[in-house]
């Protein structure tokens, strides 16, 4: 039997590289919704429940704009806990003229989409329920990029006023520029252990835990073989997956190291790195 990531695995964590702390966190606070659960001089931690970490901002003031087609983040995706959030969060974002780089119907869910001042991509969605999520005859997900009903999402809102992010929000997907879908598909679904849940051509894949639509997206938008981006540009930094126990932590190391990938092992958690250059922390959920 081909080895699956444990299905409670989800993403938990994303760490960015910003030039300006201060321009972020009011961003994040006050056009997003996060609150502030730490902070330092040059580095913050947010969060929406008052415990978990969802979002931890880095200053660097030598940080560079990231280049164009290189490897890096495409967005990271908050993940609401429904319609009635979502349409909150687009009545604020409309009201704060806060400029939007999208809306979409993708089937399974509804997204708007925006940039945070670094150009860091952002995701805003609401899952559908799960059995009205269709499939494929491959037994693949149905993944359309159709225009969002905004006018019948709005009507949702239902007059309550938006409060920030609900605390039942998660980070639901990273979605990331790879040079080579094979090697991400090696590393992402051989090594991980993520099933494929959408399969785009030659140029996108969709792997998820659990049978979710995705927890990861991997492209090749930026060009087949594109470059790593320099250290000190802005953008991601790593982000983290957690896991229920040790036992399946165990296991996903061992996978890792079968397909020649090395770890550098820390307390309950493991880093590795894609043939990306994309930092994962791998670590059980507390």
């Amino acid at each position: 039997m081909k080895y699956q990531i444990h299905p409670q695995a989800e993403i938990g964590h994303i760490h960015l590289i910003v030039t300006k702390l201060d321009r972020s966190l009011r961003f994040y606070t006050e056009v997003i919704g996060f609150q502030v659960l730490e902070q330092e001089e040059k580095r913050a931690v947010l969060t929406t429940d008052g415990t978990t970490p969802l979002v931890v901002l880095e200053e660097k003031e030598e940080a560079v704009r990231k280049p164009p087609r290189t490897t890096g983040l495409y967005h990271f995706a908050i993940l609401v806990p429904d319609r009635a959030s979502l349409a909150r969060a687009l009545l604020h974002l409309l009201q704060t003229r806060y400029p939007l780089h999208g809306a979409s119907d993708h089937q399974f869910s509804e997204a708007v989409y925006l940039a945070d001042p670094d150009g860091n991509g952002i995701e805003i969605y609401a899952d559908r329920p799960r059995d009205e999520w269709e499939k494929t005859e491959r037994g693949e997900y149905k993944g359309t990029t159709v225009p969002l009903d905004v006018e019948g999402l709005l009507a949702e809102a239902g007059g309550v006023p938006w409060m920030g992010l609900p605390a039942e929000t998660k980070i639901g997907h990273v979605h990331l520029h790879v040079a080579d879908l094979q090697e991400a598909e090696k590393f992402y679904h051989q090594g991980l252990g993520f099933e494929i849940a959408i399969r785009m051509g030659n140029h996108a894949l969709f792997v998820g835990a659990g049978g979710y639509h995705h927890h990861i997206g991997l492209n090749t938008w930026a060009g087949v073989g594109a470059p790593q981006p320099p250290d000190n540009a802005v953008g991601l930094h790593m982000f983290s997956i957690n896991l229920p126990n040790e036992e399946e932590l165990a296991k996903i190391i061992e996978r890792l190291e079968g397909i020649g990938v090395s770890v550098k092992c820390q307390e309950k958690a493991v880093v590795a790195v894609d043939q990306s250059g994309h930092r994962i922390q791998l670590k059980v959920k507390e």
